[in-house]
């Protein structure tokens, strides 16, 4: 028995676990080493897919199912299992053919299983793909395959975005949650899909109950999982969104954020 047994920490990865340094420093590792060792269930919720997260998953002693896709799928590294997984509705090949004639200049990558969909790549495009090390196949819309698990919709100026997720929401939003990653990504996932909803399922899934669920995040993806955290945590380097809905402020990523949360924890749990 350990301090943290029955307590669950997720967490986002890029710009939160994974620092400004493209690493988890030394002091976030073993500080989740300690959280685990005491009994303390421990995970990332992050944007990535499968096949992107998998090179990553070996950073951190990762002990539960990891949230993938944002939200969209539960995935356990150890045993090669995906546990839990939703799906984009058949509609969404149509509904990204009118989206893409009403606002032409956005592009976006489709997630089939392991193989990523591109339409009208650009910049954030490539330079998304070779931050988390995968490659895309470009394919006319009606011609990718299905089932998809989320479609990420790119653009380099936020205002183009934003009327991509007006759009959606407006015409579809009974459809799709539509939730910035950042900037410049757009997350389109099925209704209810998201990192808050799939933190439920996997405390379910543990027998942790809600009290003892803590999340960071730094984005306005993570906000729905911050929303269901006894105590919602975020990097001093977070989106102004997430400040201003009023998680609790820690350092950096790049001081280290994960092993400060620990070290609040470890007061919480005596």
């Amino acid at each position: 028995m350990g301090k943290f047994d029955g307590v669950l920490l997720a967490t986002d990865f890029d710009d939160t676990l994974y620092d400004d340094q493209v690493k988890v420093s030394e002091e976030n590792r073993r500080a989740v080493e300690y959280f685990v060792k005491e009994g303390g269930r421990f995970t990332v919720a992050t944007g990535r897919a499968r096949p992107a997260f998998a090179p990553c998953f070996g950073l951190a002693p990762i002990n539960a199912p990891v949230i993938l896709s944002n939200g969209s799928a539960l995935h356990d590294y150890r045993t090669g299992e995906t546990v839990y997984e939703t799906f984009l509705p058949q509609r969404v090949l149509g509904d990204l053919m009118e989206l893409t004639f009403v606002v032409p200049q956005v592009g976006f990558e489709a997630y089939h299983g392991d193989d990523i969909y591109l339409h009208n790549p650009n910049v954030i495009t490539r330079n998304h793909l070779r931050r988390i090390g995968a490659r895309g196949e470009e394919k006319a819309i009606r011609d990718i395959p299905g089932p998809l698990s989320k479609v990420l919709l790119e653009h380099d100026r936020r205002s183009v975005l934003d009327r991509a997720r007006k759009y959606i929401l407006d015409r579809w939003g009974e459809h799709y949650e539509a939730i910035f990653s950042n900037q410049v990504l757009l997350e389109l996932t099925a209704k209810g899909s998201n990192k808050g909803g799939m933190v439920l399922e996997l405390a379910r899934r543990l027998g942790i109950s809600r009290e003892h669920i803590y999340c960071v995040g730094d984005n306005e993806n993570d906000i729905p999982m911050l929303a269901v955290s006894a105590i919602p945590f975020a990097p001093a380097n977070s989106a102004p969104a997430v400040k201003e809905w009023g998680a609790r402020m820690v350092s950096s990523c790049g001081e280290s954020c994960i092993a400060q949360v620990i070290s609040i924890l470890d007061e919480i749990y005596p």
